[in-house]
């Protein structure tokens, strides 16, 4: 599942598609960039809860096979949630409210010049206002357990292609980005942050043939190369939501756009 950014018509219409399809053995990633920048933030994170419920419920379903990675929006607000620690708390707080923050803001009852306010008094005075955005994410059931069960990453292999073949035949998820220059393990925000290289990758990746992400900073549209392929459709921006349907080799089966 490509950047939702709180767009929860497209989410729900999407999902009726993919549950009326879904069987064991099947698994869905979501690539981050669930919140942020659309209006409903709160019901899209209901969204997610409800079809996941809806899916590991189905017999021969693992809890394991839906997944939640971080992207830049998750990664945002859990820094916003912890704001007292930041050197300079009103310039991080004005930033992430220009990349699109302030709608997850908004959704658990923040105020963004409350919190400019609480910025400028110190320590102590944030430290209350991140504890009441706290205590409102909490007042809604699930919505805490998905933040803390964001993953970096996901990725297929299959067997007899383990990393000491070193044969590229699987497929790596990430949100945003990659540096091909680096081990899996050593990659850092770059999953979330370092998008602006992906189009440039031009060899397969470790034992990965294919790299997969769901948003692209540059708001490039749905990118589909030999070694990557990018699904984003703008949702948020405009655009669709998009769906990709992979084989565990990365080639695509479909593509699903709302």
């Amino acid at each position: 599942m490509g950047a939702v950014h709180g767009e929860v018509d497209r989410l729900a219409a999407l999902h009726a598609d993919i549950g009326r399809r879904f069987t064991p053995g099947d698994r869905l990633v979501y690539t981050g960039n669930m919140i942020g920048r659309g209006a409903a933030v709160r019901e899209t994170m209901d969204e997610l809860l409800s079809f996941r419920r809806a899916l590991i419920a189905m017999p021969g379903m693992l809890a394991e096979d839906v997944v939640y990675l971080r992207g830049a929006q998750e990664e945002m607000w859990q820094k916003l949630l912890q704001l007292q620690f930041a050197p300079d708390p009103a310039v991080v707080l004005s930033w992430m409210l220009r990349q699109g923050a302030d709608a997850t803001l908004s959704a658990y009852g923040g105020n963004p010049d409350q919190g400019l306010a609480a910025a400028r008094d110190g320590a102590v005075a944030i430290t209350r206002w991140t504890n009441s955005l706290r205590g409102a994410m909490r007042g809604h059931p699930g919505h805490e357990n998905v933040m803390s069960a964001l993953r970096r990453a996901a990725y297929t292999s299959q067997p007899g292609a383990g990393p000491a073949e070193r044969i590229p035949v699987g497929v790596l998820l990430v949100s945003s980005g990659i540096e091909t220059s680096r081990p899996l393990g050593a990659q850092g925000d770059t999953f979330w942050w370092g998008g602006t290289g992906f189009g440039r990758i031009d060899q397969p990746y470790d034992q990965f043939r294919r790299i997969v992400r769901g948003y692209d900073p540059g708001r490039g549209g749905i990118q589909a190369g030999d070694f990557t392929v990018t699904l984003d459709g703008g949702c948020g921006f405009g655009g669709p939501l998009v769906c990709g349907c992979l084989a565990a080799s990365g080639e695509i089966l479909e593509l699903i756009e709302v």
